[in-house]
């Protein structure tokens, strides 16, 4: 009897040894004589139990996880390759567990289930369909469904797609391109990577559409050069679906156009703004360029251009696909769909949660983080990156959605959340803030470049206890310019998580740098 083993292949997994457990299971498959095929397929996005050892049976896959290379002998003692749930590290059926029963998986719905680079894995769970759905209808018509679906972009500015592609497709020009933002570099996010290690048909597919909606022929993946793993699975998925006909000179068939490269960022955080993007693409120094003309109308080499972020696009296949009410239905107020969030920092079950909007930050940390891996109580959460509002327990139990979020100074930005206890000093988090944006400023305008570097020096003075009222009032002075006077987001939105700690955790304020309160 043949078995089939799966075992997963992406970066998470293989930081905690996944590689190893893959050749221990073939090792003891050869020394017992087992007819075993192991396949690496994508995380599922629980790093918490990572790496996660399947085992297909009759009914369904049976998860065992964290594996070590040293547990895989007493695992197929214990009846692994029949789904034995016996051994400690059983965790029953798949998709039983309650982590991923109550998600609401979408754009993420493949991930863990198929080989990434297999386009037959792909198709047979309705890989392409959306393309093909596409390729039957008129430009116009691509952009209303999109529109319909009510999708926004999920980078963190939260346009509205489907306004974006209209005004691509209403610029008239001989050449427009597709460029997807791969820069993912805030902190306690990876759902970007997870989409393009586990499942880069689905990017590839969603930027097709893009093409055949706004009549660009070119597109784009701009990857941070952090993600080695991504670059290698994308241009291989790349070339295998311009194999298949998927990308090309006549996309399945029907004489329409699309071609796509990866071009590798060079670890400059500002290139996740737009146009710095757009710049670095050309050649040049990532810098922010003035706004209008968009990009839009002039993009990338001076021409129409649509930017989207990875999850914008990777939820395009589902929308052409299913119909645009059927994202739509998912989700609350203007803020339609589903969102990836990826808990992070001091979680005790830390990775990807796919949940419409409209469910709370408690029930986010505590039902599926299960609260600190440190077992103290939580005391702040960060959402949306280093750019946005720190938020105290009194916040916790917002529906997470754009407009509420934004109601109290917040973000939801790409869905990062990074959790801390109760030993965090929120003026030393207040200072990291300040000295982030001093070290990634493009350094075009003078409010970011000068502003953040003030802002590292006052902070350090109040925390050394020097005049500390004037100092704050100085704080509070230097965000108020920061937010008015700078060119993009970098500098505008710094001051956020200054500002929310000022307000939220104002006694961290009136601590010296080593604790003591003065």
């Amino acid at each position: 009897m043949s078995f089939r083993v799966f075992v997963p292949r992406d970066t998470t997994a293989l930081s905690l040894g996944a590689d190893a457990v893959a050749a221990r299971l073939e090792r003891e498959a050869a020394t017992r004589g087992l007819e075993m095929t192991v396949v690496r397929n994508g995380s599922r996005g629980a790093a918490w139990l990572e790496p996660l050892v399947e085992v297909e049976t009759v009914n369904g896959r049976v998860a065992y996880g964290p594996v070590t290379p040293g547990d895989v002998p007493a695992l197929l003692d214990s009846g692994l390759l029949e789904g034995n749930v016996s051994h400690p590290l059983a965790r029953g059926l798949t998709e039983e567990i309650d982590y991923f029963a109550r998600q609401q998986r979408l754009t993420f719905a493949r991930i863990g289930i198929t080989d990434p680079l297999s386009i037959d894995d792909y198709r047979a769970h309705r890989g392409f369909c959306g393309l093909e759905a596409a390729l039957r209808r008129e430009p116009q018509d691509i952009v209303e469904e999109v529109k319909a679906s009510g999708l926004r972009g999920r980078g963190g500015a939260a346009f509205p797609t489907g306004i974006k592609w209209q005004t691509v497709l209403d610029t008239p020009a001989d050449q427009k391109y597709i460029v997807c933002n791969a820069d993912e570099g805030d902190s306690g996010t990876f759902a970007d990577r997870l989409a393009m290690e586990c499942d880069p048909y689905m990017l590839i597919e969603g930027m097709a559409i893009a093409g055949l909606a706004v009549e660009a022929t070119q597109g784009y993946i701009y990857l941070r050069s952090e993600y080695p793993l991504a670059k290698q699975i994308l241009d291989e998925a790349i070339a295998r679906a311009e194999q298949a006909g998927y990308l090309g000179d006549n996309l399945c068939g029907s004489g329409r156009v699309f071609h796509l490269e990866v071009r590798l960022g060079a670890g400059a955080y500002i290139c996740g703004e737009e146009t710095s993007l757009l710049e670095s693409l050309e050649g040049k120094r990532g810098m922010v360029r003035f706004k209008p003309p968009l990009p839009a109308i002039e993009g990338l080499f001076g021409l129409p251009t649509v930017v989207n972020n990875v999850l914008s696009l990777a939820a395009v296949p589902f929308i052409l696909s299913e119909g645009a009410e059927a994202y739509a239905s998912h989700g609350m107020g203007r803020s339609r769909g589903t969102l990836a969030l990826q808990l992070a920092g001091n979680v005790q079950r830390g990775g990807l949660v796919e949940l419409a909007f409209g469910t709370t930050l408690r029930t986010l940390m505590e039902e599926f983080g299960g609260g600190t891996a440190s077992g103290r109580p939580l005391r702040a959460v960060q959402v949306g990156g280093p750019l946005c509002a720190y938020l105290p327990e009194s916040q916790w139990d917002m529906p997470l959605d754009y407009e509420t979020f934004a109601d109290v100074g917040a973000g939801v930005g790409h869905g990062g959340v990074v959790m801390f206890d109760e030993s965090v000093d929120m003026a030393e988090q207040a200072r990291f803030s300040m000295e982030f944006c001093k070290v990634e400023s493009c350094g075009k305008c003078t409010p970011c470049r000068i502003g953040s570097t003030r802002g590292v020096e006052v902070i350090d003075r109040i925390r050394a206890d020097q005049h500390r009222e004037a100092n704050l009032a100085l704080l509070h002075d230097l965000c108020e310019t920061m937010v008015d006077g700078s060119l993009c987001a970098m500098g505008g939105m710094t001051p956020f998580p200054v500002q929310s700690a000022l307000k939220h955790f104002p006694d961290d304020f009136q601590r010296t740098a080593d604790g003591d309160r003065s």
